[in-house]
């Protein structure tokens, strides 16, 4: 039975889409997780892929055309299978539309509520075009703020990152639907605004019954009012009893063991951030613990031989939606693609000379992997094989160089990208990877920041490594692992010197890359770290 496929709304803000390129044509067998499209949003432009399986039958938006989000992009069924009545505005197949009312319950029950043109009804936006569920990670509003336009209400977890999420719309803030710490699918009801004293328990009732809204657990409060009794006696960073806290210094107080109420917060209204626990000193509380320790061993007379005594302690973190989709794709690439490595031994005496006399310009700061990236690129343009991508019906070469630098952030691993790579200089390099690592740091990279790689660099070098291999970023055919730069002794014109050296891993897809091409790509990735200045021609 054909399945109607409409425009998405990738974005919390959009609401017509552009088709910017058709990866499929009519006729083409279609897989689920296949990328049907590029749309353009009115933030970025974003692969879609399909969640069905079939036959593409009929395109609705041909490339280049606008329509409003929802309008009929494609249809996918059997070979052959007549789909003129969906064509001629006859009914969907029943499966269709049980699958939209699913997608849209709340466009359904809200037509049995007259929403006031005053009040607007927020629901979670889809950050990221993988994205599915969101996670509230903190709340920077509560139910009775002013909320201006602009105003960030909330940071959300998305499978790619933690992003803020400003207010489009000005009002109180009257409802709060999803709590923080919990999680909910795209388009479920996020918050209420409108004007103060507002009634809206008709809308939450409304929203409520369409299983999408998310009201706060009675359990919850319960236990927060607990929490509260027992540590009265504990100074708190806020007036009130709820810890504002970024979600970094809920991560390494977590991880500490250390109790925020009793830390002082230096950010913005009190909230606590990372530096503030990594400060934090619970002098008070290890006085307690010290002096009370102390007494205890004066009023004991009789001196008792130690036993060794433990408990069994486990901790249970729940896997962020980036450490999930971490997994997923990690998984999938490493069992897709047979994986095969082909290490070499650079010169890197060059290098470090070059690199010390580009440093003396001002205002210029390159990195040895800045210098790697430069070489992939220029490498990649002479060997476009390795910048591939495998497909079940054809071999992609990408004449264009897009290189993705891995980045390791809190919560995992994120990898922003360098468009058009071979065409930057080292300077330019550098910059930008600066740039864009600060934002992975900080959790600010865009979803149109993270796509469109074609090879992937990682480099561990910083932490001493001195080689390892890496899973392949797919949809890419290789990824470069680089190790540390090592001082050691080498054989040079048949006398043994001392030398600086650094190992680099190529891991390739073998359905692309045959041994002998990704060889060449290695011996020609050498001679420009060991004659830099033919990276500066």
């Amino acid at each position: 039975m054909a399945t109607v496929i409409t425009m998405p709304r990738l974005s919390d803000t959009m609401t017509e889409g552009t088709v910017a390129t058709w990866l499929k044509k009519v006729g083409d067998k279609i897989k689920e997780g296949d990328i049907l499209a590029e749309i353009e949003t009115d933030k970025a432009t974003m692969e879609f892929e399909s969640f069905n399986e079939g036959t593409l039958l009929h395109i609705g938006i041909q490339e280049g055309e606008t329509a409003s989000v929802d309008s009929l992009l494609a249809i996918i069924g059997k070979e052959g299978e007549d789909i003129s009545s969906l064509l001629n505005g006859g009914s969907a197949p029943a499966e269709t539309q049980e699958e939209k009312v699913e997608v849209e319950p709340q466009s359904v029950k809200s037509n049995a509520v007259e929403i006031p043109s005053n009040v607007k009804v927020v629901t979670m936006p889809r950050l990221s075009d993988t994205m599915t569920d969101g996670t509230v990670a903190t709340w920077l509003k509560k139910v009775g703020d002013k909320v201006s336009e602009g105003d960030i209400l909330a940071e959300i977890e998305t499978d790619k990152a933690t992003m803020e999420f400003e207010s489009f719309n000005e009002g109180t803030l009257l409802y709060v639907g999803i709590n923080e710490g919990e999680s909910a699918p795209v388009d479920s009801i996020l918050a209420i605004l409108g004007p103060e004293g507002t009634d809206v328990s008709g809308i939450i009732a409304n929203f409520k019954s369409g299983g999408t809204a998310t009201a706060p657990k009675q359990e919850e409060k319960a236990v927060a009012k607990t929490e509260t009794t027992s540590n009265s006696q504990l100074p708190t960073s806020n007036s009130d009893s709820r810890i504002f806290a970024s979600p970094l210094a809920k991560k390494i107080a977590q991880d500490k063991g250390i109790n925020l109420a009793q830390v002082k917060g230096s950010g913005e209204n009190g909230r606590i951030v990372k530096s503030d626990v990594e400060n934090f000193t619970p002098s008070t509380v290890s006085n307690a613990v010290t002096s009370s320790g102390v007494e205890g061993s004066q009023a004991s007379s009789t001196v008792k031989p130690f036993v060794p005594a433990g408990e069994t302690f486990q901790e249970e973190i729940k896997n962020s939606q980036m450490r999930k989709t971490i997994a997923r794709r990690l998984g999938e690439s490493k069992f897709t693609a047979p994986h095969y490595y082909l290490t070499i031994e650079v010169a890197m005496d060059e290098a470090m000379k070059s690199r010390a006399v580009i440093n003396t310009v001002p205002d210029t700061k390159v990195s040895f992997n800045d210098m790697v990236v430069k070489a992939c690129a220029m490498a990649l343009k002479k060997h476009p094989q390795v910048n591939s991508q495998w497909r079940e019906d054809a071999m992609i070469i990408n004449h264009h160089v897009n290189i993705g630098v891995a980045v390791a952030v809190e919560d995992g691993l994120v990898v922003p990208v360098l468009n058009f790579t071979d065409q930057m200089s080292l300077s330019q390099i550098g910059a930008a990877v600066k740039d864009l690592a600060g934002k992975a740091k900080n959790k600010k990279l865009t979803p149109a920041e993270m796509e469109g790689s074609t090879f992937t660099v990682s480099n561990l070098g910083m932490f001493g490594i001195q080689s390892f291999t890496s899973i392949i970023n797919q949809p890419n055919s290789a990824i470069l692992s680089v190790g540390a730069i090592e001082e050691k002794p080498v054989v040079k014109n048949g006398q043994i010197v001392v030398g600086n050296t650094m190992t680099v891993t190529l891991a390739c897809d073998h359905r692309t890359v045959d041994g002998a091409t990704g060889a060449q790509f290695l011996q020609t990735l050498r001679q420009f770290l060991e004659n830099p200045v033919t990276m500066l021609a």
